[in-house]
């Protein structure tokens, strides 16, 4: 008679992998971190792409220079702050060399916008050619002060000279770090609202600057200018 072996139930059973203990562990972490994710509003697949997103170097972000621009109407169009200017001005010294000079099809760097605006060039292009000096004749009136042999101009006398020369020494084309621009330091709003082209806003000739302060003394008067420089 053939012998009958038996085994037990338990011996009948595969035997058990040797990293089947640390199972219920690895699950128990990966239903872990998955329950958080869950409490914080993102799936495991949502974590990924953000950590995928964020592993990718973000492109600076540029501007082409169109017809018409100027630093200031970019920085209207990019920061929605024309006076924020200065910060297109150095994030592109390379290829802005002056402020008020910037070429149609130019690509321009767009640094994110700084807390705190950095000030403006001292000068934002060259100064304008001197004027050759009129002849003078027998009998003639003394000629009006024009642009003298430093690139400087010292209006024609009274107090347009006056302030010409506290608010910008003579210098057309100086802007300080609030925006106020030329002879006269207009801000870029009263500039037009005087009859100033915008385009021109920042590199305007003498000539249209003497305008529009003629036009802001008729219907302003000294008042504009008189409180602060005391001319």
């Amino acid at each position: 008679m053939a012998a009958v072996v038996c085994l037990a139930p338990q011996a009948l059973a595969d035997p058990a992998p040797a990293h089947a203990a640390a199972q219920p562990a690895a699950a128990t972490r990966t239903a872990t971190i998955a329950d958080a994710l869950s409490y914080g509003g993102m799936s495991p697949a949502e974590l990924f792409s953000a950590v995928k997103a964020s592993a990718q170097p973000a492109k600076p972000a540029s501007y082409t220079v169109r017809s018409g621009d100027s630093l200031s109407k970019i920085a209207g169009k990019v920061y929605h702050k024309q006076n924020a200017w200065p910060v297109l001005y150095w994030a592109n010294r390379d290829k802005v060399h002056w402020a008020n000079m910037v070429g149609e099809g130019q690509v321009l760097k767009v640094p994110a916008l700084p807390a705190k605006i950095p000030a403006a060039p001292s000068q934002l292009g060259p100064a304008p050619a001197p004027a050759a000096a009129p002849v003078a004749t027998s009998g003639s009136a003394p000629a009006q002060a024009t642009a003298s042999a430093s690139g400087t101009y010292s209006g024609g006398g009274g107090f347009a000279s006056c302030v010409i020369a506290r608010e910008s020494g003579g210098n057309s084309q100086v802007m300080n770090s609030s925006g106020h621009y030329g002879l006269y330091q207009f801000s870029s709003s009263t500039w037009q609202a005087y009859g100033g082209s915008s385009a021109d806003f920042g590199h305007a000739s003498v000539s249209e600057q003497n305008r529009v302060f003629n036009n802001a003394m008729a219907q302003g008067g000294q008042s504009n200018w008189s409180p602060y420089d005391g001319c």
